[in-house]
């Protein structure tokens, strides 16, 4: 068995170290997840669609211009030759043209077309900062789960010598058949456990192989030692103050609070008069008609002033005013409510780091004890103060205490970019900061 260990584990570190040069870093698997996940792309092509919705809004503005064509051929034929025309027809084009000059309602069209270009653009930044976290959600999960299974497998090469201890000591008379069999119980154990952090990493690497569209993917891990920043700035209130102007959600929500006001000026305007400049320039070609033989042309131009009052649309008009102005309060309570979620979450998240900072500190306190209690577990063994379930135990609480360490550290990394999401601020540039920090 030990032999098979040994063998193993040399096999694994000969792959480690051949994927090594080979290894992504955080940015190198955000660019693949960029250009590949299937979520950010559809929010791309949203945000295009919704771009180009916006900019249709402009047309009522804008002049239109319009042609329209037609040819007619006449054929008579009578017994009669007083009658019988032959053929003749007729050849015509005109072109219309119409400016708005006063029409209050396209105006406030207009300008909600620009509000659905700067939602449009909000509802990106929001799918680009879900990306950033999904892929360093995924990067640390496998690193979390490499860190566990790599702990667990020194965990068992310590009980597997222990176990040999344990043994020998039976052999040679100094122990009870106790120590050997609780080793081996140690052993078995650990060992199960072993699979199923070797299944933890695979499904891991899966996930993120599944959201980057590579294969085989190896993220860089972190450089050590690692130095945990605190938070800065160090107040929740500077955090949540920052957050009420620039998150996303917040900003929709007051885009749409402003484009339900546009729609109900739109409303009012049913009430006010519009003003086009039409005008129009028309040919036509006539090859004789029913009574001449003689071909003639005319040219007709005009151009006017159209003038349109509404006076009486069956209360319509009224009530859709009534309409708008209650889905403005419900724009305006939405915007509300989407503070309220917006600093919630962000004061979540401030104290969340706050507490995985703190939780680091112990740990890495408790990691150095556990290490003591263990060498000292070993050397009281050793003289005989000590059973072999002290050693065990002790082992076991400091691989448990290692991978919790870890796991800890990526938790309060990826909760800074969580913090920053939470108050809408996350971008590309705090990806870099943190890709910083892996090995090189």
């Amino acid at each position: 068995m030990n032999i098979f260990r040994f063998t193993s584990l040399t096999l694994a570190m000969a792959v480690a170290l051949a994927s090594s040069a080979q290894a992504q870093s955080l940015i190198d698997l955000y660019d693949s997840a960029r250009g590949f996940d299937a979520t950010y792309q559809s929010s791309k092509s949203l945000y295009e669609a919704n771009a180009a919705k916006g900019e249709q809004a402009r047309a009522g503005l804008l002049p239109s211009v319009g042609l329209s064509m037609s040819a007619n051929r006449v054929n008579v034929s009578s017994n009669t030759p007083a009658f019988d025309r032959g053929g003749y027809g007729s050849q015509s084009a005109t072109l219309n043209a119409s400016q708005p000059l006063y029409r209050p309602a396209n105006v406030a069209t207009a300008e909600q077309g620009k509000k659905q270009i700067a939602v449009a653009s909000a509802q990106l930044l929001a799918a680009e900062q879900d990306l950033i976290v999904r892929v360093s959600q995924a990067y640390f999960d496998v690193l979390a789960s490499t860190d566990n299974l790599n702990f667990v497998q020194a965990q068992n090469s310590a009980v597997s010598e222990q176990l040999a201890s344990a043994k020998r000591n039976f052999e040679v008379g100094t122990s009870t058949i106790t120590d050997t069999r609780e080793a081996q119980a140690k052993f078995d154990l650990v060992l199960a456990q072993e699979i199923a952090a070797d299944n933890d990493l695979r499904v891991k690497k899966i996930a993120l192989d599944q959201l980057t569209g590579r294969t085989g993917s190896e993220p860089l891990p972190l450089e050590i030692p690692l130095r945990m920043a605190a938070v800065t700035p160090d107040d929740v209130n500077l955090w949540v103050a920052q957050s009420q102007a620039t998150h996303p959600s917040v900003v929709q929500a007051q885009l749409a609070l402003d484009v339900a006001r546009l729609e109900a000026t739109k409303a009012q305007a049913g009430h006010k008069p519009t003003l086009d400049l039409v005008g129009s320039y028309g040919i036509t070609q006539n090859n004789g008609s029913a009574s001449s033989t003689q071909d003639y042309r005319n040219n007709v131009s005009s151009v006017g002033l159209s003038l349109n009052m509404p006076l009486f649309s069956g209360f319509g008009t009224q009530n859709r005013i009534r309409e708008t102005l209650a889905l403005e309060d419900k724009a305006s309570s939405d915007l509300d409510n989407a503070k309220r979620n917006v600093a919630q979450a962000t004061r979540t998240s401030f104290f969340g780091v706050q507490s995985g900072l703190g939780q680091v500190k112990a740990l890495e306190a408790a990691e150095a004890s556990s290490q003591s209690a263990l060498d000292a577990n070993k050397l009281g063994y050793q003289v005989g103060v000590r059973i072999n379930i002290d050693v065990l135990n002790s082992q076991s609480q400091l691989y448990d205490t290692k991978a919790k360490l870890a796991k800890a550290r990526y938790d309060v990394l990826l909760g800074g970019l969580k913090l920053r999401q939470a108050n809408g601020t996350l971008s590309l540039q705090d990806l870099q900061q943190l890709n910083a920090a892996l090995a090189k």
